[in-house]
């Protein structure tokens, strides 16, 4: 008797009856740059399509969102000036806290997630504040900057907050602030495994974060290790993470698998600006099938074991999946 498997992949409709991943539209989430100002809606050079939006001109953009399906939007800030300490991250009036209380006026279905940084905010555009005269970033001068920034997104409407910062302990400073304010019930989604990566460079254009001088190796992940994105990701469920992020995703397939093997909380990945940008570039430039590699890039994130995917690509995913092409 010989075995055989074509006979499962014979018509569609056996494959898609058949077929181990499902993506479904809800399982997307769609970044957002939010800048200061009114009317302003202006193209990002280093990443074709996407935009920096004023909070007054976010309306299409959420609105487009949700008739997608997509469960929800994570903000970016954007400000217009910069201090050492990074202290615009935490005002009421920034865009991040506008664009999270617009979005729950207008747009409730919408989940809200919050990006939790120091990077867009500080003048050295290190992701929190320095240590005395070395070049150091303050791991716990920080943790407090970052639970005032989580406390006021949150205080905003934000459903959900994510720190990207690479701290060590910031997800259980950050669970305590909110828990003491009265916000148990927001989610924090943590940027558990962070790679420090070349795959970064068109967001810091795009959220004008680059480092004035040295680089973020000294807290971000080392690209050599994966046994210690276990070690991470431990203690962040310890500290009472609800989802854990990996960033970014197509290099990092491993350790997504890893993450979802090992921890029974639900898994995200970022496919991150740099992934995006190469796909657009390449399907601009005629070497690819934009729409294709596209939609095999994100199954293959999912299959790894992505619950979630953070991407720019949300719309165009989402239209594919409706449309039974991945």
């Amino acid at each position: 008797m010989m075995i055989r498997l074509r006979r499962l992949r014979q018509n569609g409709a056996l494959r898609r009856m058949v077929k181990e991943t499902r993506c479904d539209p809800g399982q997307l989430i769609y970044p957002v740059f939010v800048r200061d100002g009114t009317g302003v809606a202006e193209p990002i050079g280093a990443m074709p399509g996407q935009m920096r939006y004023s909070v007054d001109m976010l309306g299409p953009v959420l609105e487009k969102a949700r008739d997608a399906g997509i469960s929800g939007v994570l903000f970016f800030g954007v400000p217009d000036f910069k201090y050492e300490n990074g202290s615009g991250a935490w005002d009421e009036g920034g865009a991040v806290q506008r664009a999270v209380r617009f979005t729950k006026e207008r747009f409730d279905s919408l989940l809200t997630v919050t990006d939790v940084c120091m990077c867009e905010y500080t003048s050295h555009g290190h992701c929190g504040v320095l240590s005395g005269a070395a070049d150091c970033v303050d791991n716990d001068a920080t943790l407090e900057l970052l639970a005032k920034t989580a406390l006021s997104h949150a205080c905003a409407g934000a459903d959900i907050v994510a720190p990207s910062d690479m701290m060590d302990g910031r997800v259980g400073r950050i669970r305590t602030e909110l828990d003491t304010n009265g916000f148990k019930n927001t989610l924090i989604m943590s940027y558990a495994a962070k790679y420090a990566s070349a795959f970064f460079g068109p967001f810091r254009e795009a959220a004008g974060s680059a480092p004035q001088f040295g680089d973020r190796k000294a807290y971000q992940m080392d690209p050599h290790n994966s046994r210690e994105a276990v070690r991470e990701v431990c203690l962040d469920v310890e500290e009472g993470a609800d989802i854990i992020i990996v960033k970014p995703a197509i290099a990092y397939l491993d350790i997504i698998k890893t993450v979802k093997d090992k921890f029974l909380l639900p898994v995200a990945a970022y496919q991150v600006s740099g992934e995006y940008s190469m796909i657009k570039s390449a399907g601009a430039a005629g070497y690819i099938d934009e729409r294709a590699v596209m939609n095999k890039s994100a199954l293959s994130i999912f299959r790894a074991g992505a619950d979630i995917v953070i991407t720019y690509f949300a719309f165009e995913l989402a239209e594919s999946m409706r449309n039974g092409d991945i």
